[in-house]
């Protein structure tokens, strides 16, 4: 059993939002505005949110992104009625990990938020002491990412794709490697989610992340971490 924030402004679709949660066992949390998201996630611990993006006040892109900014391993996912690929872009990029559009089945949502809650549980375990090479030390126990001694802000996401880059060092990763790693074989969404976090992650760590030398493209096939070239 979980706990499931679930951020909605219309009353008809987060009732029907928490009906299905609820037949899972899970303990669900309701909010009617980003305001209310927020305090509840300071108050209580939740293990993945369903935010709806459209709100009046704080949109649901900027509870994504508080939400990230203070917590690395809570799952999130988007809920919208937009369904255009720059609009799905900008929810990953807030920190998001899933998203689903407008109108949806209740066994689509289920099936995304428990396969979150296991993504979220396997990255809380994966652990294999400690990676030190070039500017970066990666503490995989504590899942902390420094680079020339100060840490570096990683979503859950983003260390699990670093971690299992540095751990296959100049292996050619290809983006369905990577999205059945990090997100399981059974994620519903593309290889862009893939894209988006790497770019994520080249902000954070490159001097100059439009001529990324840690994190190299393989056009056409995926990524490589390399500190040698």
């Amino acid at each position: 059993m979980a706990n499931i924030l679930v951020l909605e402004d219309q009353d008809e679709i987060r009732e029907f939002i928490v009906i299905n949660i609820k037949r899972e066992n899970h303990t669900v949390f309701k909010a009617a505005s980003g305001e209310e998201a927020l305090e509840i996630v300071e108050k209580n611990n939740i293990d993945v949110a369903v935010l709806d993006i459209m709100l009046p006040g704080i949109n649901g892109l900027e509870v994504c992104k508080d939400i990230r900014r203070n917590n690395k391993y809570m799952g999130i996912i988007m809920l919208t009625a937009k369904g255009l690929e720059s609009d799905k872009e900008e929810g990953f990029m807030s920190g998001a990990d899933d998203y689903i559009i407008k109108p949806f089945s209740p066994k689509e949502l289920i099936m995304r938020i428990n396969a979150l809650l296991r993504r979220v549980d396997m990255l809380k375990n994966d652990t294999d002491a400690k990676y030190i090479e070039g500017p970066f030390t990666i503490d995989f126990d504590s899942r902390i990412m420094l680079k020339d001694d100060n840490e570096i802000e990683l979503t859950q996401i983003e260390f699990s794709i670093i971690s299992l880059m540095v751990k296959n060092k100049g292996k050619s990763l290809s983006r369905e490697e990577i999205l059945d790693a990090v997100w399981g074989e059974n994620f519903f969404g593309s290889f862009k989610i893939v894209d988006v976090n790497i770019r994520r992650i080249r902000k954070k760590i490159e001097e100059d992340p439009s001529e990324p030398i840690y994190i190299k493209t393989i056009w056409g096939y995926g990524y490589r971490w390399s500190l040698d070239e």
